[in-house]
């Protein structure tokens, strides 16, 4: 068998060093560069005479010379670095990011390195950064404000019901008079409830993940039901459930109560005027997975129109002075938050239906 010729002619070697994008460089232990390809004088805007001449420290941007010059010394002791990224300055005065993988030949006193240019990396990281720090800032103060907001209402919902406290419901014989008070009266009390369970929860979440719990449909359901009693008298809204296939998924029970909460005073803010609002909602399981169903009769939307903005923040779709785009978006976070999924079907005039999922 004829023997492969394994040589190669230098030309080509030569070549592939010269037209090679990453920054190809052999370097004396002296610390002045020996041979560099067009790539690193194409980056930092120097000619090669300038680059040859001058000490390769005279190129790191000030901040980085000393960690570099550390460097520099454990390769001259035979260590081999990679990934080391710095900093280098231009002709023109811009600062470019390189990472460097280098190896040390002591028998020869020089180093053979090559660089990539990870600038656009950098820059994208630092973006991602100052946004995740404004996100963080944002969701800190929304967090305070909620907090101090649910406080802060507590003491005018207590001095409302301690004015309850000083009638003498015995001089008022008016029966419709005697039941307005006390619907206002059931009212205020679940209101000051409610807002000392917010302070608990938003206390709670500062420290601590969502628990995970047994929520039982009917029990949450009822307690909703019952702190918006005074609104669902008024609307004279029917509400029906059904909870016979599943009584309870594991969730959490705060935000299973936001769930029903929104999307009940959604349905009955949005109801159409010609119908008192009428609401279903049922547990089932499809394909093994929990599932719970909430359908009313209200207004609707224009789905075409909505598209993927219903549970978006601040999203409105209908005039109403009281809307402000979080109801949903609020239920859109609580389920997806803890594996599940949720999905609308609707038409104009015809209702809606959410179709919540839950992670099984």
């Amino acid at each position: 068998m004829e023997s492969q010729d394994n040589t190669f002619p230098n030309f080509k070697y030569e070549l592939f060093f010269e037209l090679s994008p990453d920054l190809l460089c052999i370097a004396g232990f002296d610390g002045y560069f020996k041979k560099i390809n067009p790539a690193v004088s194409n980056l930092l805007g120097y000619s090669m005479e300038e680059l040859y001449s001058r000490p390769i420290n005279d190129f790191v941007f000030t901040e980085d010379k000393i960690i570099t010059g550390k460097v520099r010394k454990e390769l001259v002791n035979a260590k081999p670095l990679s990934n080391f990224e710095n900093r280098y300055v231009t002709k023109a005065g811009e600062i470019v990011w390189l990472s460097w993988t280098s190896l040390p030949v002591e028998t020869e006193q020089l180093v053979f390195a090559v660089a990539k240019n990870i600038t656009h990396k950098k820059k994208l990281d630092e973006e991602r950064n100052t946004l995740l720090a404004k996100v963080s800032k944002i969701n800190n103060d929304l967090k305070q404000l909620t907090f101090t907001t649910s406080h802060d209402l507590r003491s005018p919902v207590n001095s409302l019901l301690s004015i309850f406290c000083l009638l003498d419901e015995s001089k008022i014989e008016d029966k419709e008079t005697l039941e307005l008070l006390y619907l206002l009266k059931l009212s205020g009390e679940n209101l000051r409830e409610t807002l000392g369970k917010y302070v608990d929860d938003i206390s709670e979440k500062h420290s601590s993940n969502v628990q995970l719990e047994e929520v039982e449909f009917e029990s949450t359901l009822k307690n909703v039901l019952k702190s918006i009693n005074s609104l669902i008298h008024t609307s004279k809204a029917k509400i029906n459930y059904d909870f016979s296939k599943l009584g309870e998924v594991t969730f959490n029970n705060s935000c299973m109560e936001s769930v029903f909460l929104n999307l009940i005073t959604n349905s009955i803010k949005y109801c159409r005027p010609d119908l008192f609002p009428e609401i279903s909602i049922h547990s089932d399981v499809v394909n093994g997975k929990p599932r719970l169903v909430f359908r009313d009769n209200g207004i609707g939307f224009d789905m075409d129109k909505v598209k993927n903005r219903i549970f978006g923040l601040h999203q409105k779709f209908h005039e109403h002075s009281d809307s402000k785009g979080i109801g949903l978006y609020l239920v859109h976070s609580h389920i997806t938050n803890l594996g599940g999924h949720i999905k609308v079907e609707s038409a104009v005039n015809e209702g809606s239906t959410f179709l919540i999922t839950f992670k099984k």
